[in-house]
């Protein structure tokens, strides 16, 4: 029973201010579409449906993820009083999101200015079987009166975004039609730009005949049902809202006729069977995903809280969508797709399930004549990945934001942040080393890792001087450093990506001399290019300190300013240190660690020492200005025995929204940080890492506190469960695999534990 209990994520009293945080942490989604944690009662928060791929500009500074029409909405009166949590008495509030099962509770009790209490309990759900479905149980009970109830239906379709940055609001809908479905409403709008049509559907059946004298109406850009009800004392009422969306993207047909004939299909089943067919479907995903750390009840519900949103924002049957920085959770970040899913969060779903995996690195294949559209315009060759994505793979990071103190500010990472096209080839490099699934490499993965080389061999700069490769002019991961040169993240990258474009064109050439000719000659590719590529390769600069093992984030990052952070907030996180009248790009403090992450990625290219001493050079001037750095932080810590930090920070990834330690959690999902969450985990405390000679490996450490930590992985087919613990290893496998544990080879037979004892491990 107690282990249920960490399952759950409770908000036990209501404060409006918190609403939008809680929206985001109560956030139901299924890869197809998000639906806020938005607490129908309140008029105070940000209502978002977030349908992935419906994409629009409309007025905006660029292209955003569409906020689609609200169609939660949905009333009480009791007489005529219109029960609102923030004009109310609330006599009890309770909200609680079932992880296991993907359902959302609540349990309110209001007592009203004339001093009628009602009781509402709800059970809402995204299903996971059937993407377009959603459903709500109430259950709504006066406690001290009989009397006469209403119950009023909305979808309303004036919904905007930017609802939180007044300034910046739009309009990215018209709405075309109301739909009277008799027992129900539906709305038919269509975005400004794009024509995408967006079918919303709702039907409220009573349990009984409890919902009497309907009434349906158009009000503006609101469509509405009302019925009346007539209520005892003391008695239970329950009320069934099903709910179903079709958008054009998933038709040639007129998706009113889809949601149509959905909504029959789904009220004759009934809504618990749906929801019966949704748990089964989380019961399967758990048992693929889930970690386990016995000891540790923060860690274990924070862990498990990550993996859920994580699995919640991918969907496995549309390879035109990818995740986004907030996943389906909100607005922030106008829904762009960054770096931070193929370095962050394509870990998880390669090592736990390789088709959304694919899906994922197929939606940058699918974009890809965006990234040559971007190179072009920028005067390169080959493909230049955005760093900001939305729909068609072009560049549509804003032009324009603001900085810390509210002031205007030119956004120059569209520009200047080059690194996402090798960490989209890494990520492609990552998924085959796993799988070794060699029809999406010969097909599609080499493709993009081959267009990013070119991109690369005409981006870098010869210097005839010191007879080198610069690539001046960037910004790397640290983006309090811009139009810089020679960033090591970049440059490092850039390299490993042109020898890795070598590797693999040998490697086609050999497997398909048919399939290489065709692609060289379709991406306009020499063998002379390709011999030129080795001498770029070997001649990218990489700046170092020439007296020890320190990297240089970039060229001159040493001669900057070094002030010293020396206060920390509650949450831990460094505060602003006295700038000493410098600008903050004059100095050494950054934004996340780009040599961390560096020596993270490509691992096997950095010894132990290097990794020690730059750790420790970098920690100490980082702001953890993004939810992107404590999880480097953790993995690395635990790599150079810095085990107390390591966990510290792990906390600090895995409470990221939870806590909202980064202060703007209402704005949608910290996704990478959910992303970074496993990888700690797993790469972290789980030790999991693949050598040079792509050999499965683990070197585990393990708080002391934690009795067991546990997980299951992919490896090329083999289902792995790995469980630590202090006083041994235990491997269990469905196929044979070879694997190193500290560096001694084992071998694992199917569904034989491999039992390697502490005294093994630990020498």
């Amino acid at each position: 029973m107690m282990d249920e209990k960490l399952w759950f994520v409770e908000q036990s009293n209501y404060k409006a201010y918190e609403n939008p945080k809680y929206e985001t942490v109560f956030t139901l989604a299924n890869g197809y579409r998000g639906l806020r944690g938005w607490l129908e009662f309140s008029n105070y928060g940000f209502p978002g449906n977030l349908i992935a791929g419906v994409f629009d500009k409309a007025d905006s500074q660029t292209t955003e993820l569409v906020n689609c029409p609200n169609p939660l909405v949905f009333n009480i009166y009791t007489e005529n009083e219109k029960l609102d949590i923030d004009r109310c008495v609330v006599l009890d509030f309770a909200r609680k999101l079932n992880m296991k099962e993907g359902i959302l509770y609540s349990e309110i009790k209001l007592k009203t200015q004339k001093g009628k209490i009602i009781k509402i309990a709800s059970e809402r759900f995204v299903s996971r079987s059937n993407v377009h479905r959603w459903g709500i149980r109430y259950t709504i009970t006066p406690i001290n009166y009989s009397g006469k109830l209403f119950i009023e239906n909305i979808i309303d379709g004036s919904i905007t975004n930017n609802e939180f940055e007044p300034i910046k609001k739009v309009k990215h809908l018209d709405v075309k039609k109301g739909y009277d479905l008799d027992t129900g409403i539906a709305i038919k709008v269509v975005t400004k730009d794009k024509g995408i049509e967006i079918v919303e559907g709702t039907v409220v059946r009573g349990i009984g005949d409890i919902l009497q004298n309907r009434k349906y109406g158009v009000f503006g850009e609101k469509v509405r049902e009302i019925y009346e009800m007539r209520v005892k004392e003391g008695k239970d009422y329950t009320i069934e809202k099903y709910g179903v969306t079709y958008t054009s993207r998933d038709t040639d047909k007129d998706p009113y006729y889809l949601l149509e004939e959905d909504i029959k299909s789904y009220l004759e089943k009934g809504l618990e069977k749906e929801l019966n067919l949704h748990r089964d479907k989380w019961k399967e995903l758990w048992d693929k995903i889930d970690i386990k750390i016995k000891g540790d009840k923060k860690a274990q519900t924070g862990i498990r809280f990550n993996l859920f949103q994580l699995s919640s924002s991918a969907y496995e049957k549309d390879d035109r969508i990818s995740i986004a920085a907030k996943g389906l959770h909100g607005e922030g970040y106008k829904g762009h797709v960054f770096w931070d899913t193929e370095i962050y969060m394509l870990p998880f779903f390669i090592y736990t399930n390789p088709e959304v995996a694919k899906t994922l690195l197929m939606y940058r294949y699918n974009t890809i004549d965006g990234a040559r559209k971007n190179a072009r315009e920028n005067g390169y060759e080959g493909a230049q990945f955005p760093w900001e994505a939305a729909d068609d793979g072009t560049e549509v990071t804003p032009k324009w934001g603001v900085d810390y103190d509210g002031n205007p500010v030119r956004i120059w990472t569209g520009d200047e942040e080059f690194h996402i096209s090798s960490d989209i080839a890494f990520g492609v490099w990552e998924y085959y080393r796993t799988t070794k699934d060699k029809d999406f490499m010969m097909n599609y993965g080499i493709e993009i890792v081959l267009d990013t080389s070119k991109f690369w061999s005409s981006r870098v700069e010869y210097n005839e001087e010191f007879d080198r490769y610069e690539i001046n002019m960037v910004i790397g991961p640290d983006e309090f450093h811009e139009h810089v040169n020679n960033n090591v993240y970049t440059n490092y990258l850039a390299k490993w990506n042109i020898k890795k474009g070598i590797e693999l064109a040998k490697w086609l050439k050999k497997e398909d001399t048919n399939i290489y000719e065709k692609l060289l000659n379709k991406l306009d590719i020499s063998e002379d290019d390709i011999n030129k590529w080795r001498e770029i390769e070997s001649k990218i600069y990489i700046p170092k300190d020439e007296k020890s093992k320190l990297i240089e984030q970039f060229e001159g990052y040493f001669k900057l300013k070094d002030i010293t952070i020396k206060e920390y907030d509650e949450n831990g996180m460094p505060k602003w240190p006295d700038m000493e009248g410098c600008k903050l790009g004059e100095t050494q403090l950054i934004k996340q660690p780009d040599v961390v992450m560096l020596m993270l990625v490509l691992g096997d290219e950095f010894d132990l020492e290097t990794k020690k001493e730059n750790y420790e050079y970098y920690e100490k001037r980082t702001m953890h200005k993004s939810s992107l750095s404590p999880s480097m932080y953790s993995i690395m810590g635990l790599t150079v025995g810095d085990t107390k930090n390591a966990y510290r920070y792990f906390m600090k990834t895995v409470l990221t929204d939870l806590e909202d330690n980064q202060g703007n959690a209402g704005l949608g999902l910290h996704a990478a940080s959910t992303g970074g969450s496993w990888q700690c985990a797993v790469f972290g405390f789980g030790g999991l890492y693949v050598d040079k000679d792509e050999c499965l490996s683990l070197k585990p450490w393990i708080p002391e506190k934690w009795e067991e930590l546990s997980f299951k992985i992919n490896w090329r087919g083999a289902i792995l469960d790995i469980a630590i613990t202090q006083e041994d290893i235990r491997v269990n496998s469905t196929d044979n695999v070879k694997i190193k544990v500290f560096d001694k080879e084992y071998f694992v037979e199917p569904n034989k534990d491999l039992t390697i004892k502490a005294l093994a491990y630990n020498n």
